[in-house]
């Protein structure tokens, strides 16, 4: 693969021209030269500068090694560190060959940490039309290549293989969103639960810092306590937010979890889809509220088990702070030095996270899935440390390229009565009004970006990351918690020439499946856009994002978007044809067909030549792969 993949590097330079290159020589030469020691390491080498014999615990990720808090093979690792343990990383394995990347540095003493990196794999390596694609993100040089399909399943498999005796345990979103039984647009067939099908110990779903902190201080506990491996394992499975096959069916486990949520096992789902649909609805249900009972449910005759997750930290309100703060290089790892820049790193080097999570409840997101609906927040120290680490970079050049999070104006948002919030089980706080409960208050963010715009090396601070201006629009005309003066600002300082925004559709029947704000909104924030620019004497542009052969979207609804864009001046370049990604509410509808909340039917466009003329009736005689 490596031989290859080298006669794969200057093609790659010549189909993306000579700037790519020349932008990473000047990286290279302003990257400051740090000792190795800085990173985590990733070779047996590396590992024996430090006078370590062993490592207590080694990750094996699908991406590239970035040690920087917005990859997760980062994060966990450091907060391992933090923890005190011996942590190493294999990035991106060999997987072909004979299996040495996987032994190189030998058996940990605690557990293998497995991830496919921060995408799901078929969702990087595939179109919306199952075409092969010719890139890779997460990759030095965005060569593609590096990483199997599934490499949840396929690193677990190979590391069982090596070490039978140590345990292995899954994360990263891949496994996170295959939890249950899922739908796998790739394949076009229900596959069960990653727990199950990988072979791994545990599955942890969701931001896995706590958990898999946890499961390795109970794994050193137990081995200073002289307990087996089995015996240790046995004693993680009551940890928040881990995932495992119990080698029992489910009517045996069910008696030890009275209160527990049964699905319907994963062979009737494979016959009926009105049982999967139902599972869903149970699990998006369950996922939704601030406390949840274990889920249940049988495969095979062994069933798995997901244990609720991590309860929000009421005590501490900024408690992801410390993922944060922990003493990230903010950079690749050396050895990509010769191999290209990392096209995901390049995006978000100068960015900062400001927040997790989503209340917007959009059916085809799968944000709340995995990082949870209640949106925790960094307090504004963390935050400004962060800032400060960014404009001293030797390649910041005054240009912050995003302040925001999944969604960019949902910090420090919450219910005002948490109570309410623990008996309240719906999708979204916004969809189909602004919860009452919802502290929607965009004065505390305003007040950041002002703090952080007024850094004296900051030229200016960009929101890149999007804005949910249903959050803002019902309070346009008031003022409301700061919601005008939020949009004025951010219009007239924070956009970088475009600002994208998400109305996804403009047919209310199709909107109403998607979990979305009528269209009426977005009309309302665009002409609000264009009368500031035109007051500011800005030239601006408002960029929608539209989203083609969504269920119950017919052709006719295509046209009439359209015709609706058009006639507002817009010559549509961000349409995206819909993709079945695992354990979203659209995903379950692609599948079976129906509303999994009411069982009614959806229409469904699976042709895929008909998906094509959805989507395509926006760009004449254009392709598009």
């Amino acid at each position: 693969m490596k031989g290859a993949n080298r006669k794969v590097f200057p093609l790659f330079y010549y189909l993306y021209g000579m700037e790519n290159r020349e932008r990473t020589k000047h990286t290279e030469r302003t990257r400051p030269e740090r000792p190795l020691s800085d990173w985590l390491p990733i070779t047996k080498k590396e590992v024996e500068s430090r006078g370590w014999e062993r490592l207590d615990v080694i990750l094996v990720s699908g991406d590239a090694y970035v040690d920087h808090p917005s990859f997760g093979a980062a994060v966990i690792g450091r907060v391992l560190e933090h923890e005190g343990f011996r942590v190493g990383l294999i990035p991106q394995p060999n997987w072909r060959d004979d299996g040495r990347d996987f032994r190189k540095m030998g058996a940990p003493r605690l557990f293998f940490g497995v991830s496919a990196g921060s995408m799901d794999s078929m969702v990087n390596h595939y179109t919306a039309r199952r075409r092969r694609r010719s890139d890779d993100a997460y990759t030095p040089g965005g060569v593609a290549g590096f990483r199997p399909d599934y490499p949840t399943l396929v690193y677990t498999r190979m590391l069982k293989r090596f070490f039978p005796d140590v345990p292995v345990v899954a994360g990263g979103i891949e496994a996170s969103l295959r939890r249950i039984t899922h739908y796998d647009y790739w394949q076009d067939k229900l596959l069960p639960s990653f727990a199950a099908e990988s072979g791994a110990d545990l599955l942890v779903y969701g931001m896995g810092e706590r958990p898999v902190a946890e499961i390795a201080r109970r794994l050193a506990e137990a081995e200073s306590r002289g307990l087996d491996r089995a015996q240790a394992l046995q004693g993680c499975r009551d940890i928040p937010q881990v995932c495992f096959v119990a080698d029992e069916p489910v009517e045996a486990v069910h008696r030890r979890y009275a209160e527990a949520i049964v699905l319907s096992p994963h062979e009737a789902c494979l016959k009926s889809k009105k049982a999967q649909a139902r599972n869903f609805a149970l699990v998006e249900t369950a996922s939704n509220r601030m406390t949840c009972e274990p889920i249940l449910q049988g495969v095979g005759g062994r069933t798995v088990v997901i244990n609720p997750p991590y309860p929000l930290p009421e005590d501490n309100p900024h408690a992801i702070d410390y993922a944060f703060d922990l003493p990230y290089t903010r950079l690749p790892h050396p050895k990509y030095k010769s191999r290209g820049e990392i096209p995901a790193y390049t995006m978000i080097r100068h960015s900062v996270n400001i927040h997790r999570g989503c209340f917007g409840g959009c059916a085809f997101c799968t944000i709340s899935a995995h990082q949870g609906k209640q949106v925790q927040s960094r307090s504004e120290a963390s935050i400004l440390k962060e800032v400060e680490q960014v404009v001293q970079m030797p390649d910041f050049k005054g240009y912050l390229s995003d302040l925001g999070g999944p969604s960019a104006n949902m910090y420090r948002m919450r219910g005002k009565d948490l109570d309410l919030c623990r008996r309240c089980s719906r999708p979204s706080c916004i969809v189909p009004s602004i919860c009452k409960n919802l502290q929607h208050d965009l004065r505390p963010l305003l007040a950041l970006f002002e703090k952080v715009s007024a850094h004296p090396k900051i030229k200016k601070c960009f929101i890149g990351s999007g804005i949910r201006y249903d959050l803002i629009v019902p309070f346009l005309d008031t003022n409301e918690c700061g919601a005008t003066d939020y949009a004025k600002t951010i219009i007239r300082k924070g956009v970088s020439g475009r600002l994208k925004v998400a109305p996804e559709h403009t047919e209310t029947a199709v909107l109403k499946t998607m979990r979305k704000m009528p269209f009426e909104q977005f009309v309302r924030f665009k002409r609000f856009f264009d009368e500031v620019c035109q007051r500011e004497g800005l030239r601006q542009q408002l960029i929608p994002y539209f989203i083609s052969a969504h269920p119950n979207c017919r052709l006719e609804d295509m046209r009439a978007l359209s015709k609706k864009t058009r006639a507002m001046g817009y010559h549509l370049e961000q349409v995206q044809l819909f993709t079945p990604t695992p354990m979203t509410l659209a995903t379950e509808m692609f599948y079976t067909g129906l509303d999994p909340h009411t069982l009614e039917p959806v229409f469904v466009e699976r042709d895929d030549r008909r998906r094509d003329e959805q989507n395509n009736c926006f760009f004449d005689n254009r392709r598009h792969s």
